[in-house]
């Protein structure tokens, strides 16, 4: 299937929740190359990241992205994404060939800008509630983030221009959800990103595994 080559440029909004999690809940489904950065006692960062990329992206499509982690490599420090899921065949397709991640298709339903449920058929995946930002201020950020691509460990960064918000949230992430395991919990911070601009570059190969990644090994 054709797709675009990075770097991918996507502009829309998106929303990125804050997690304090237990280390030892999500340590299989991280490489043990990688070391998980505890932030406090047994406890590492994590988040979910729910985002549209419409009119002037490379391709216009919904993500929802699980970062179980923050993990550190030869110096490099970056989320590792467990779960990611897109409602686009070809974002699923450059995802996986490009970025070595495990995306896999999903419904998106966004309610009234208060309201975002993700699906995969009868199961859902999780559901966001959400309050409007009271005000919002322009910055620029960049982070990096690590995946997989059969033996290679990737490491890839992205950047972001946009009006940044503070709001309150709820996540509600039910237990057949493929992510339930991780134990989210609620956010501690919720930001929203309004008018958001996102360079995510392409990969590069920053070391191996001693055993080939596979796909099911998050899913």
């Amino acid at each position: 299937m054709a797709y675009p080559q990075a770097p991918w440029i996507l502009n829309g909004y998106a929303l990125l929740t804050g997690h304090s999690i237990e280390i030892q809940r999500v340590r299989h489904l991280i490489p043990k190359e990688l070391e998980i950065i505890t932030v406090l006692p047994g406890k590492t960062l994590g988040g979910v990241y729910l985002s549209y990329y419409g009119q002037g992206s490379e391709l216009e499509y919904s993500e929802l992205i699980v970062v179980p982690a923050v993990v550190g490599y030869q110096g490099k420090v970056g989320g590792w994404v467990s779960h990611i899921y897109v409602d686009n065949p070809e974002s699923v397709a450059g995802g996986r060939e490009i970025w070595g991640l495990p995306k896999e298709i999903a419904e998106f339903t966004w309610e009234k800008g208060e309201q975002i449920t993700v699906r995969q058929g009868e199961r859902t995946l999780c559901t966001l509630n959400y309050q409007k930002p009271l005000f919002a201020w322009p910055q620029w950020f960049g982070a990096s983030s690590f995946s997989a691509k059969n033996t290679n460990l990737l490491c890839f960064s992205a950047e972001m221009e946009s009006r940044l918000g503070l709001v309150g949230s709820k996540l509600e992430v039910p237990a057949e959800s493929p992510f339930a395991e991780i134990g989210l919990g609620q956010p501690f911070l919720t930001i929203r990103a309004e008018q958001m601009s996102l360079r995510v570059r392409a990969p590069e190969v920053v070391g191996q595994r001693e055993v080939e990644y596979t796909y099911s090994e998050v899913g």
